[in-house]
């Protein structure tokens, strides 16, 4: 696992100083060039909690990911490189307004002149650190912020057009990779889990987002959201141009 190798991954160079804005600029290119995705779990490719298989999956094959890996190899780097980062658990609010699992969520604190929150494994979400502190923070995919909801309990929301909306509630208790065993395995086989559906595969890029969903591809540019339907074959082709992965049709994705 080389710190220097993972880094040129997403396009990013070894930081000077740990501040905020390089912590910032490491997020935003991380998001921009490894995606949230779950194929493995469509293709029921076992997912291991493991950062070596992590990194060999995401760094040399060239993958992504979803929360457990994308956040626990981030998390890795962000200490490799000098930052005080630690991994922490939070429980996801569904579309429907209730709870998911709880503590199925992988996300990072990272300690500056305060606490932020850092996410590269939420899908459709902000791609900078959030402070804890209740400060506005706003990019192409909305503005965010952090309120003490009780006594130790955090929830992060977005606000879009004017509604507020809660994602996800957590706790600054670290933990550990192999802590997030029962959830990364209810998220490859539950029925009840958001990633074992359909295909789900998506980055952050300068102007917004874009995401596939099944066959459907969304581009989102500053706001604008543009939808487009795609043959089987298409798709192949986008996933290798797009997020330079290259999907096998014969053979599972990791062998």
């Amino acid at each position: 696992m080389n710190p220097i190798k993972y880094l040129k991954r997403f396009n990013a160079h070894p930081v000077e100083e740990n501040y905020l804005q390089d912590l910032a600029k490491l997020q935003s290119l991380h998001m921009q060039h490894i995606p949230f995705e779950n194929l493995d779990v469509i293709r029921k490719v076992p997912i291991y909690l493991n950062l070596e298989s992590i990194y060999d999956k995401v760094v040399n094959q060239h993958r992504g990911g979803y929360c457990y890996e994308l956040n626990g190899l981030f998390c890795w780097l962000l200490q490799q490189i000098g930052f005080d980062a630690k991994m922490i658990s939070a429980t996801v609010v569904k579309p429907d307004g209730s709870y998911a699992k709880a503590d199925t969520h992988a996300a990072i604190i990272v300690e500056l002149d305060a606490p932020y929150l850092v996410d590269a494994g939420f899908g459709d979400s902000t791609i900078s650190p959030i402070p804890l502190e209740g400060e506005r923070h706003t990019d192409n995919s909305g503005t965010y912020r952090i309120e003490e909801a009780e006594s130790g309990v955090y929830e992060l929301s977005r606000e879009n057009d004017g509604n507020e909306k809660v994602l996800y509630r957590f706790t600054l208790d670290e933990k550990k990779l192999e802590d997030f065993h029962e959830g990364c395995v209810f998220n490859q086989v539950s029925e009840e889990s958001t990633f074992t559906h359909d295909d789900i595969v998506t980055k952050a890029t300068p102007e917004g987002r874009v995401t596939l969903s099944g066959t459907t591809l969304t581009r989102t540019i500053e706001g604008r959201k543009e939808k487009q339907e795609l043959t089987e074959a298409e798709k192949v082709k986008l996933l290798e141009e797009e997020f330079g992965i290259i999907l096998n049709t014969e053979k599972p994705l990791r062998i």
